[in-house]
């Protein structure tokens, strides 16, 4: 299980689909908590995600690959486990500010953020029918929640400015590793193995907001739960999907990420009792539209 060897476009895509299956039970999962609040909550995520990619990138790269990878990744490396943490940390802090629609509208940018990204730090020229996938995408999340947010007031400002660090993160962080795999493919060298990046990030985070998480109050369910969180919800398909992002451009990847919205919608349904609104059903309608016929243009193309 060594091997960093490329996936197919559609090995990757089902991979980034299966991500964001795993990503978008946390805020199922987040309303089975009886008494962790805030940046506790965001401490244990981060550190069951630590102690979870241990073994799972020892198992991926070795042992000795993982230590030499960690002290010898540079710059790059760091850089992306910085856009992780800030990933890691925002998104279940917002979480804890305002509205779990306002947090999902406020990702909902993630696509435009990484095309502008790519086209500023990359020079990438976007094809039309991304352009419009993303237009489409977004439209239809903030149809779904629209009412939502509309119905927020002021109290909510700052819960959507901490959710805003997400999609800026992602960009910065996707449109990294496309620039590295452009530049390896320049020069006819390895990228260099970008995985341990989320163990930095995981790391980062739950060092960030443990002062912040004192005096703990989570009952044994509670940890339980956010075991669940840091496991399944985020170490898994953390690794799943920057491996499918080697074979993906910026712009899929994000697009893609905005199934856990659509999934997030379905579980909150079957698992919290929520039956989505005739807006939410027909926004994601579009916005599962949107995917499937900028992916069916993009893999003719592969």
């Amino acid at each position: 299980m060594k091997s960093t060897a490329l996936l197919t476009h559609r090995q990757a895509v089902a991979m980034m689909v299966v991500a964001t299956l795993m990503w978008s039970i946390a805020g199922v999962v987040s309303r089975q908590l009886e008494s962790a609040r805030s940046f506790e909550v965001t401490f244990w995520r981060s550190a069951f995600n630590a102690v979870a990619l241990v073994p799972l990138l020892v198992w991926l790269r070795g042992g000795d690959a993982l230590v030499r990878r960690l002290r010898d990744g540079g710059r790059a490396l760091w850089l992306s486990g910085l856009c992780w943490g800030v990933m890691y940390t925002a998104f279940m802090v917002a979480l804890t500010l305002t509205t779990v629609a306002n947090v999902l509208v406020t990702m909902a940018l993630g696509p435009l953020f990484t095309a502008l990204a790519a086209r500023l730090a990359l020079g990438h020229r976007l094809a039309a029918r991304t352009w419009v996938a993303i237009a489409l995408a977004c439209a239809g999340i903030v149809w779904m929640f629209g009412r939502e947010v509309g119905g927020g007031d002021g109290s909510h400002v700052v819960g959507v400015a901490v959710a805003l660090a997400v999609p800026l993160a992602a960009a910065v962080n996707w449109t990294l590793l496309q620039h590295l795999e452009a530049k390896a493919r320049g020069s006819s060298r390895s990228a260099g193995d970008m995985l341990p990046a989320v163990l930095i990030g995981a790391v980062l985070s739950a060092l960030l907001v443990l002062p912040l998480a004192w005096p703990w109050r989570a009952s044994a369910s509670d940890v339980a739960w956010l075991a669940l969180l840091g496991c399944v919800q985020l170490a898994i398909p953390c690794v799943l999907a920057v491996m499918a992002a080697r074979s993906l451009s910026a712009p899929e990847v994000s697009l893609l990420a905005l199934l856990e919205v659509i999934f997030g919608v379905l579980w909150a349904w079957l698992g919290a009792g929520e039956e989505p609104s005739s807006s939410v059903l027909s926004g994601g309608v579009l916005v599962l539209g949107a995917l499937a016929l900028n992916e069916v243009a993009a893999l003719r193309r592969f």
